[in-house]
């Protein structure tokens, strides 16, 4: 009888766990949590976060794991509720494609909150966040329609990030929590009934998708809990006729990219790292923006401009327009196509735009309104050819002059083929620790992360993780 796929990603999960990853795949790893560190840190000033923190404190119970920010001591569904909450609260996440997700806002939470309480090695941490992250990203590749050209669970409106992203968490805890082969597969199957996510709030507000990945890492760390306990989950939980992939994607999907050269071909080391806290749509254009900027292109001399993008991508950057070039809330801007050009044009901060050019203030600044409702998002035939492999744009500029610029952008920044350097990802680290950490804790917390292969526990690691 041929095995099912929850049976093979349950033995994957094991083998790495008895042997360990490679160095090179534990460092990629230890980016990835430095990179949620930094996020998760910068993102406890925001309402979303302190809310959750709230609500878990009213929950009440003593627990082993860390809240980022407050330093409470949570039980550990609790502490990835939170931390997978700010995680993903300032949508600064790594993203993978063509799944369009962001895998590491639920794993790295979800891990670290099980890790912290079993107090197991950095290096059983980062073995489970390199599994978790590479069955998350393979779920999401299985909604991926390669005719369509896109996310099945994107066009139906669907968050893969929270619902693959807790299937995945769930594994990294099931290592971690020294579940067995059966185990992790039961993990599985139990947290395919746990994952969810709608994805309205990138078109019309509101701050509920921030907490997705909160819900998947609390799922997760659930899901491991009781399959420990004893709880099954169904063996064809994936690909059966009552599936995961059928219910959310019906004929449409590919199970078989979730096993098809697993352990032998990694996507961990070709996800995105993002250079600016604002949905992934819009970064192209930014860059563009910039490069205009750069050539001496100021607001002043701007009569319209055009914004090329991706016809899948228009309906979350650039629809409703009215939205789009008044955005409700800075949140609400970091979805809009017209307006990250306009910041972008006219100057940010950070690696390009940063945290300051997403709060409400910034998103009702009478210039950048006034530079946003000077672009039209449009359908473009190239873009439309490269997504979602990118997320490409091109920016066409009509002065006042009457000429016509154009800057076309067909790599994002943070990608295999644009990376962000060693010293651009530690400035991006930098900046977001330092809103409610010191410089020096800062770069503490960069050490021990670079270094977790060699740690004990994450003793000292958790204790820095407070403002």
């Amino acid at each position: 009888m041929t095995r099912t796929i929850v049976a093979r990603l349950a033995e994957f999960a094991t083998g790495v766990r008895a042997d360990g990853l490679p160095p090179e795949l534990r460092a990629d790893a230890a980016r990835r949590v430095l990179d949620v560190l930094g996020n998760s840190l910068a993102a406890t000033v925001e309402k979303p976060g302190q809310a959750v923190g709230a609500l878990v404190r009213e929950w009440g119970g003593s627990g082993r794991a860390t809240a980022i920010g407050s330093g409470d001591r949570l039980p550990e569904p609790s502490a990835a509720l939170v931390n997978g909450t700010l995680a993903h609260s300032l949508d600064f996440d790594d993203t993978h494609l063509p799944s369009v997700l962001h895998p590491s806002a639920s794993v790295v939470p979800a891990a670290l909150a099980v890790a912290e309480a079993r107090g197991v090695s950095g290096a059983a941490l980062l073995d489970a966040i390199g599994v978790g992250v590479e069955i998350t990203v393979r779920l999401g590749m299985a909604g991926y329609d390669e005719q369509l050209g896109n996310s099945v669970f994107f066009e139906r409106g669907l968050h893969a990030t929270a619902i693959c992203g807790a299937l995945g968490a769930a594994v990294a805890c099931a290592m971690l929590s020294e579940v067995d082969e059966a185990g992790i597969a039961d993990t599985l199957g139990i947290a395919a009934s746990m994952g969810s996510g709608l994805l309205e709030a990138n078109r019309t507000g509101g701050t509920v998708k921030r907490v997705h990945c909160g819900w998947a890492a609390h799922a997760a760390v659930t899901a491991a809990g009781m399959a420990r306990f004893g709880i099954t989950g169904p063996p064809t939980v994936l690909e059966g006729r009552f599936g995961l992939l059928q219910a959310f994607c019906g004929d449409r999907s590919d199970p078989d990219a979730i096993t098809r050269g697993l352990g032998d071909q990694w996507e961990l080391p070709g996800i995105f790292f993002k250079p600016y806290p604002c949905n992934h749509f819009t970064h192209a254009g930014i860059d563009a923006a910039r490069a205009l900027r750069a050539r001496g292109v100021t607001a002043a001399d701007i009569e319209s401009l055009e914004l090329g993008a991706p016809t899948a991508v228009l309906r979350t950057i650039g629809e409703p327009r009215a939205d789009k070039i008044h955005p409700s809330s800075g949140y609400h801007a970091a979805f809009s196509g017209p307006y990250t050009v306009a910041a972008a044009l006219l100057g940010g901060g950070g690696l390009g735009l940063f945290h300051d050019d997403f709060t409400d203030a910034a998103a009702a600044d009478p210039a950048r309104l006034a530079l946003a409702a000077e672009v039209t998002c449009v359908p473009d035939a190239r873009c439309d050819e490269i997504f979602p492999h990118q997320f490409p744009a091109v920016l066409r500029a009509t002065l006042r002059d009457g000429r016509v610029l154009e800057e076309r952008v067909d790599a994002n920044r943070g990608g295999a083929a644009n990376p962000l350097s060693a010293a651009e990802l530690a400035l991006k680290f930098r900046l977001n620790a330092t809103r409610v950490v010191t410089a020096e804790v800062a770069e503490r917390i960069t050490e021990l992360t670079y270094g977790l292969a060699d740690l004990p526990d994450l003793t000292e690691l958790t204790g820095l993780l407070h403002a």
